[in-house]
């Protein structure tokens, strides 16, 4: 597992745009601004392009990156074409599957449940329905919460660009596995239950 992984706090501003087919975003260190992980949908098909501009935006493929910013792979989140419900695959800067979601049917605010690779649970991502605020628990006990920060009316507006905090609980180790399927739902969060 990446180094990077290790805090506890990260901000993620996705690049504004107003016609705009792939998802980028940068995932910063809140105390000092900077830039430590990218995360980029790179590899888009025409046809994806052009499905993303759709009614069917939300079943489209993806397969996004978070790098450093010198390239260096830390996490690959995929999926594919998603009819009814969502399996997303996740894998670590070797590109072996580290474990999974599966978006779970009937939930009001959105939720998967977070799987390893042999399909363990490990714990539950669920959101509110009355508020853009996502935890992780497990056991009745948050592991992490991400929250949507305001971006400004213009920006709310006129873009589909969101800004979030994930806040990860110290009970989680540092080197816990864990920490990368949790970075990784993150994403999935945005792309998957809010698009």
């Amino acid at each position: 597992m990446h180094h990077l992984l290790n805090k506890s706090v990260f901000f993620i501003k996705e690049h504004k745009g107003i016609l705009k087919a792939s998802n980028s975003y940068d995932i910063a260190d809140p105390e000092s601004g900077e830039v430590i992980m990218n995360c980029r949908e790179d590899s888009l098909g025409i046809i994806t392009k052009l499905l993303r501009f759709s009614k069917y935006k939300r079943m489209t493929p993806f397969d996004i990156s978070i790098k450093t910013p010198e390239g260096e792979q830390i996490l690959r989140i995929k999926r594919g074409i998603s009819l009814f419900l969502s399996k997303v695959r996740v894998y670590n800067e070797q590109d072996e599957l580290i474990g999974l979601f599966k978006q779970k049917m009937f939930a009001i605010g959105g939720a998967f449940r977070v799987l390893d690779e042999n399909e363990v649970e490990q714990c539950e991502l669920k959101g509110k329905w009355t508020s853009w605020e996502f935890s992780f628990n497990k056991d009745g006990q948050q592991l992490a919460l991400v929250t949507k920060k305001w971006a400004g009316l213009g920006k709310e507006l006129f873009t589909s660009a969101d800004n979030y905090v994930l806040q990860i609980n110290d009970v989680i180790a540092k080197d816990d596995d864990l920490r990368q399927l949790i970075m990784a739902a993150v994403m999935c969060i945005d792309m998957v239950l809010k698009e």
